[in-house]
């Protein structure tokens, strides 16, 4: 199978801004946010939204780790923040690609055992396949793939960052 770029690094740049911007629109009433990236490649993403976050705005931007075992998210989540470091705050959960929605629905349901002012989820590519209802608020692109293509983000290559389906 070939491999075509679907977003390139200055297009995933301006994706980061965006998104950004929109999360400052979002929590502007806030002191502070707290930007929760699914390991690995959803936490990479999640600390460029955050240094871009930091850039536009005045909110004090935590970053957090978020480890879920993807082949079975059943099993206990491990975050590098403690509860009570984004008790009461504003969270953003983030991941790369959104493709079933599974990830995301149990990386939601660990987050939703801790009071939070406001919580969001982000993701650079929403694949539409969705096995639970779960949707991004804040997203790069939207793809209506098949179920046999598959979708790879990669950050920090030599070449830049992008995004391709195979």
């Amino acid at each position: 199978m070939s491999s075509n770029i679907i977003l390139t690094n200055q297009e995933i740049e301006h994706k980061i801004k965006r998104i950004a911007y929109q999360i400052y629109e979002t929590f502007v009433d806030e002191e502070e946010v707290v930007i929760a990236g699914i390991a690995s490649n959803g936490f990479l993403f999640a600390e460029k939204i955050a240094s871009a976050l930091s850039n536009i705005s005045t909110l004090k931007v935590s970053i957090c780790e978020v480890k879920i075992n993807k082949q079975n998210p059943q099993q206990a989540i491990q975050t590098s923040l403690s509860p009570e470091e984004y008790k009461n705050k504003g969270l953003v959960l983030v991941d790369d690609v959104l493709n079933s929605g599974t990830t995301l629905i149990y990386a939601v349901r660990h987050f939703l055992d801790v009071p939070l002012k406001k919580f969001k989820t982000a993701v650079l590519v929403d694949r539409n396949h969705k096995k639970y209802p779960v949707k991004a608020d804040f997203k790069g692109i939207s793809l209506s793939t098949s179920l046999l293509e598959h979708v790879q983000v990669v950050f920090n290559s030599e070449n830049g960052d992008y995004a391709s389906l195979s």
